[in-house]
């Protein structure tokens, strides 16, 4: 494999304009002249600037001395859509089966590689600084070192969503070291062999997970650890928060259980009703407008949640994106019980997420303080 063509990524994002080490989820803003210099700096080949060379020192410990801005710069252009986000599903298909998972029905379906390239493309052109790959399990999808590599070149920040299976295998590892992501997120769903292997419906999904914790670790790759807690593996709830403490300082927990994104109640079914709690008040976000979410056929949506009225972006071109904002607005709208209700500036749930809980039947106590 080639190596990287960048060290530093400069790019719009939003309002702001940032310096950025991939690898790194750390970054310097920089004024919009220092922006402008070094557009004008990496065209013409010119030394870095002494206080880039002196900014990389600070933040990454990088030496770059002598280096030309050319071959350590990737300066992206400015975007007129501003989406500076985005989730791409690469592939729905997993290799467990886990019940409590939304994406339902997991099949192993995606775009060819032509098309791929051409939406990566797309993304690029939208603003899209910060990409999120996901699933499914995204690393079992054929196409997945083309995506992540192309999007790396590029010029944007990845993450990638993992079950962790094939983090130990030579070609992922090979992949994610030359190429570094900002972020490596993997779920936790048990803390014993047996309590995993259950809840994945894979026997020997516990030591892949583990071989790949351990491989990944090894490697130096920046983990962030989700404990996923259900009523299987609720027993299990403070060791697997001590199993995630130990390979990453980044870990959050996930108890609230949600229908599936086309509105499927089995989810629920895994709730631990004594993990339920007080979430905080919604008030509103930047989904569509900033950030968007792309499924395995290219289809734009508002976010994984709210995917009424998708864009085809193969077929309409970044242009497309235009039009998110406002399914956006709408979307975010109260409407039907909700429409006036006297809870609504403490209300925990979106409205996406209040239609999906009602069209899988959901009791109230799941998503509504009337309850």
């Amino acid at each position: 494999m080639s190596a990287p063509t960048h060290e530093l990524i400069v790019s719009p994002f939003l309002d702001e304009h940032l310096v950025l080490h991939p690898g790194s989820a750390r970054g310097v803003r920089i004024k919009t002249h220092r922006y402008l210099e070094l557009r004008q700096l990496a065209a013409t080949g010119a030394p870095l600037p002494a206080w880039l060379r002196a900014a990389a020192r600070r933040g990454w410990n990088l030496d770059l001395a002598d280096r030309s801005t050319g071959e350590t710069v990737l300066v992206r252009d400015p975007s007129p859509y501003g989406h500076g986000r985005a989730s791409y599903e690469v592939n729905n298909g997993c290799n467990w089966a886990c019940s409590h998972c939304v994406y339902g029905a997991k099949r192993h379906e995606g775009l060819a590689w032509e098309a791929r390239e051409r939406l990566l493309h797309i993304l690029r052109d939208a603003g899209v600084l910060w990409l999120e790959l996901g699933g499914g399990e995204c690393t079992i999808d054929r196409h997945f070192p083309e995506t992540y590599t192309l999007a790396y070149d590029l010029g944007m920040m990845v993450e990638i969503l993992t079950n962790g299976s094939t983090l130990y295998r030579p070609h992922v590892l090979d992949l994610l070291t030359t190429r570094r992501p900002y972020r490596v997120t993997l779920s936790v769903y048990g803390a014993t062999e047996a309590t995993f292997d259950e809840f994945t419906g894979r026997r020997g999904a516990f030591r892949k997970f583990v071989r790949g914790l351990d491989a990944a670790r090894e490697a130096g790759l920046p983990l962030s650890l989700s404990v996923v807690v259900t009523r299987e593996n609720a027993h299990e709830a403070p060791a697997m928060r001590e199993l995630a403490a130990r390979y990453a300082s980044r870990v959050r927990e996930y108890s609230h259980m949600s229908p599936t994104f086309t509105g499927d109640a089995d989810p629920l079914a895994q709730q631990a009703p004594e993990f339920l709690h007080n979430r905080t008040p919604f008030t509103g976000c930047d989904a569509g407008h900033t950030s968007l979410n792309v499924n395995p056929f290219g289809l734009a949506s508002v976010c994984k949640i709210s995917r009424d009225h998708p864009i085809p972006l193969l077929k309409e071109g970044v242009a497309g994106l235009s039009r998110l904002g406002d399914i956006a607005d709408r979307a975010l709208q109260r409407h039907s019980g909700c429409n006036g209700c006297s809870l609504q500036k403490t209300c925990t749930t979106c409205m996406p997420l209040v239609t999906l809980y009602r069209k899988a039947g959901s009791s109230l106590d799941r998503y509504c303080q009337h309850a």
